[in-house]
């Protein structure tokens, strides 16, 4: 039995790499950069310094 994917991808600007990824058991909004051979990963914030937080839904 395949386990189900934690994370889905939202959004892809690819010209530079940058994508955002959300965590679907929490909503929590993550900003994924690549250039080369490094990446960083991130939490997007708001302008509050507080998570951005995606509403989960039922499938």
């Amino acid at each position: 039995m395949p386990k189900e994917k934690r994370f889905i991808k939202t959004y892809s600007q690819s010209a530079s790499a940058i994508e955002v990824w959300v965590d679907k058991q929490t909503g929590v909004n993550y900003l994924y950069h690549s250039a080369g051979y490094s990446g960083g990963l991130t939490v997007l914030l708001d302008k509050e310094g507080k998570p951005v937080i995606t509403p989960i839904t039922s499938e």
